[in-house]
């Protein structure tokens, strides 16, 4: 079974809208453990607009199942990271203005700073991702660095799911192939949702873990999130 994270970001950013602490976002990381994801995901940026740095710190002893820490690796969210252990990071390109993640490492590029940067978690016994664009040229650099892990961004299959082009799964099957081959782990999140996530998981093999976040809790407007959570996980069987 693919393990699903759900990233709590939405609910800091409605916490933050008010101030104050409603919805509490160490509460919600608690239900939707009891609820039965198998892990919290957040992804703080350096202006905290969503989940504060804080936060982090405050979920670390409450997420008993996997704790994934995303985020550009500048040297605060690295000292961060390091200081409480997550059980994963997974590093992302950000830039420090984009609303959401937009774009996979140049695994080829950037290898040098990877591999430091890798190399620092797997020390502190962090497991590592790294977030790609599903390209096999990428994935093959991806190995080089040393993860243990990428997080395949699904957002072009998204966009093609919903406009009928089944097809657009085909680059992240053959990534995922690959990444199997190299022993690689396969991850992958970005727009994922209810209405393509089996299909997703049906095509792609090898796959790990989702980390779902934007679509899970707009849909848990409608039908809750203990009801949400449980019809993930039942599509992810």
């Amino acid at each position: 079974m693919t393990k699903l994270s759900v990233n709590i970001n939405k609910i800091a950013t409605l916490r933050n809208s008010r101030g104050g602490n409603v919805p509490n976002v160490i509460q919600v990381a608690k239900d939707v453990q009891k609820f039965g994801a198998q892990g919290v995901t957040i992804h703080p940026r350096p202006d905290e607009r969503h989940i504060r740095y804080q936060d982090a710190y405050d979920l670390k002893p409450v997420v008993t199942t996997e704790y994934n820490i995303e985020g550009n690796p500048i040297d605060s969210f690295l000292e961060m990271v390091l200081e409480i252990q997550p059980t994963q990071v997974t590093l992302v390109p950000d830039a420090v203005d984009a609303i959401t993640s937009n774009a996979g490492w140049d695994t080829i590029t950037h290898k040098d700073f990877l591999v430091e940067i890798i190399s620092e978690c797997k020390r502190n016994n962090i497991r590592t991702s790294i977030f790609v664009d599903p390209e096999l040229k990428m994935v093959e650099g991806a190995f080089h660095t040393g993860t243990d892990r990428i997080e395949l961004y699904t957002e072009e299959f998204a966009k093609q799911y919903a406009l009928g082009n089944k097809q657009a799964v085909r680059p992240y099957v053959d990534c995922a192939v690959l990444a199997h081959q190299l022993g690689i782990g396969v991850n992958a999140g970005h727009d994922l949702s209810l209405d393509n996530i089996r299909y997703f998981k049906e095509q792609v093999p090898h796959l790990l873990e989702v980390s779902i976040g934007h679509a899970l809790i707009c849909e848990a407007l409608y039908e809750g999130l203990e009801s949400v959570i449980a019809t993930y996980l039942q599509k992810l069987r």
